[in-house]
């Protein structure tokens, strides 16, 4: 896991040295164990790193054999195989990454088509005198560009881009109404004017400091649900997960996992345990003395069922304000989804002893858990209905411009996800694996783990376990009114401490507890926010900051969220202190 960032000219000048400083310092948090700019022609590149493998000689940028260079974050865990198919090739180090330059050198741009992993990376070719820039098909690692009159940028953060002088300081209509009804925002568009994302699997040709040519390629396969009884189906979904699993703990740094108690973390757990001879180290955050489920009994159950090293972490209405502004300022890319808040902080206590930790994201879309998956298979006379119809701030009265486009790019998405056969259920986790997947739950882990200088790895989010489990029939996915069937049955065997068919009450953070029983002192604080006033009425804030209605709180985290992120994003100040403080300020 690393940071990278470059520029390339319009005019074939050299790029500026001191905008390639700036990006280095604004994503040094993503690589404290080294750093690196490089610089020639029209062409300048920056590296931050997270050392993971090859501790000795893995620093970058890497160089290939006619010239390339190459700066990459996240991981190649089919590295040993892509190395083995290469028998007479002379590697210069131990990298993950080397075999990206060779397989370039061979196949050009379709080279993506042999890695297997998380990555975000910049190949420059000086003979064709092009930039590639390529994102895993999933999305798990963050890309985004910025291009101007004279240049074009990259980094795997827009505030390093903004330090640089690339983008601007200011919201993009739409996108902050998409934010502030859904929690995140969809397509290649952030909410900063001027900045862009490489969207999930899309691969990027620059020349001259311009984009010529884009191709993409797919996370899910093509098709619709296949033929499969139960046992061929229970099968291949455990030799999927399993190796998938054992590529995701390749590393030569400690590892970890994070345990919720639901089925895809305990799922991983499983599979984890079964595959290491050492102990295996479980986080999981509670919050005591609130209303929210606390899974932290179920999580010590499953642990120690498996023989899992359990750590558990207590979560607070001290650390909600405590941590909130911390938060806001590292999502430099929006997303206000709760669960930030304790990733945040088991990331702090990961940090400690861990440099790696596997998580259970993409179970819920590979296998169809939501709910709102099963709500599209039913008719609509039987309580059916789309997903995401309504916005969080719908027909609270809280904003000026009650404007209806903000579902244009999730619309756009349903489109394209209803082809080739699909059937309803799988329609909806393709869109989920489109928009919801790479814009909010990977943001989330990437931002907060990276903060702490941790790499989030997500095994379900892998080709094999994709393959084997997406186009399985719709009933090997939800029955009996549960969602991830499948699954369930492999982990009831493998785990039958996690209960894996009794009802589960989900995770829940009880930020609505939080805000109500201080919101009449943060409701005006927040109201009063430039950024806030500017798109809401403030009375109507305030009032909402005041109600138990469930919306109204969901609606004022939201809210609170948005003023501490504009705050910070976009007005430009760094208040210390706690989320009062902050908004004080």
């Amino acid at each position: 896991m690393c940071g990278i960032a470059g520029i390339m000219t319009v005019d074939g000048g050299a790029p500026d040295g001191a905008a390639l400083s700036e990006m280095k310092s604004a994503l040094v948090h993503r690589g404290p164990d080294g750093d690196a700019i490089w610089s020639e022609g029209d062409i300048g590149l920056v590296h931050t790193r997270l050392a993971v493998i090859d501790l000795e000689s893995g620093a970058q940028p890497l160089f290939g054999p006619d010239g390339e260079v190459l700066v990459a974050n996240g991981e190649i865990y089919n590295y040993i195989e892509l190395r083995a198919e290469r028998p007479d090739t002379a590697f210069k180090t131990n990298s993950d990454c080397e075999p990206v330059l060779h397989y370039y050198r061979d196949y050009g741009i379709e080279f993506v088509e042999w890695l297997r992993g998380m990555y975000a990376l910049a190949l420059y070719d000086p003979a064709a005198r092009r930039l590639v820039l390529s994102r895993d098909p999933f999305g798990i690692k963050p890309l985004y560009y910025a291009q101007s009159d004279t240049s074009f940028a990259f980094a795997s953060e827009p505030q390093a881009l903004l330090a640089a002088g690339f983008g601007r300081r200011k919201t993009r209509e739409r996108q902050t109404h998409e934010l502030l009804q859904l929690q995140f925002t969809t397509g290649n568009e952030t909410p900063f004017k001027g900045i862009d994302r490489v969207l999930p699997g899309e691969t990027l040709v620059i020349s001259s400091g311009r984009i010529v040519k884009r191709r993409r390629r797919a996370g899910l396969p093509e098709g619709g649900p296949v033929s499969r009884g139960e046992a061929d189906a229970l099968r291949r979904v455990e030799d999927a997960l399993l190796d998938s699993v054992a590529v995701h703990q390749r590393s030569d740094v400690p590892y970890a996992m994070f345990l919720s108690g639901g089925i895809d973390s305990s799922s991983v757990l499983a599979a984890m345990a079964r595959l290491n001879q050492h102990t295996v180290t479980a986080y999981t955050a509670g919050f005591p003395g609130t209303g929210a489920a606390d899974e932290r009994d179920q999580a010590r159950q499953i642990a120690k069922s498996l023989g899992a090293e359990h750590v558990e972490i207590s979560f607070d209405d001290t650390d909600f304000w405590q941590v909130l502004p911390a938060v806001a300022a590292a999502m430099d890319e929006p997303v206000a989804d709760y669960a930030i808040l304790p990733t945040w902080k088991l990331a702090e206590a990961a940090a400690r002893c861990h440099k790696v930790i596997l998580s259970g994201e993409g179970g819920d879309e590979i296998f169809g858990g939501y709910g709102r998956h099963r709500s599209v298979m039913r008719p609509t006379w039987l309580g059916g209905r789309g997903m995401r119809r309504r916005g969080i701030m719908e027909g609270l009265g809280i904003l000026r411009d009650a404007r209806t486009d903000w579902r244009d790019g999730f619309t756009a998405s349903e489109a394209l996800s209803q082809s080739g056969g699909r059937s309803r259920l799988q329609a909806a986790q393709a869109v989920d694996c489109a928009d919801w997947l790479p814009n909010d739950l990977l943001t989330k882990l990437d931002r907060c783990l990276m903060a702490h200088g941790v790499e989030g790895r997500t095994p379900f989010l892998d080709s094999a376990v994709a393959n084997a489990a997406f186009n399985l029939p719709d009933r090997l996915k939800v029955r009996g009114g549960r969602g991830k069937w499948i699954l369930r049955k492999w982990l009831n065997s493998a785990a039958p401490a996690a209960d894996a068919f009794g009802a589960k009450k989900g995770f829940t953070v009880p930020v609505g507890e939080w805000i109500a029983a201080r919101g009449a002192d943060i409701g005006p604080l927040v109201a009063r926010q430039p950024g806030i006033a500017e798109r809401c009425h403030p009375e109507a804030v305030e009032a909402v900051f005041r109600s138990d209605g469930k919306r109204e709180r969901f609606a004022a985290w939201t809210l609170l969220f948005y003023a501490l992120w504009h705050q910070h994003h976009i007005a430009g100040e760094n208040s210390s202190g706690d989320a009062f403080d902050a908004l004080a300020a």
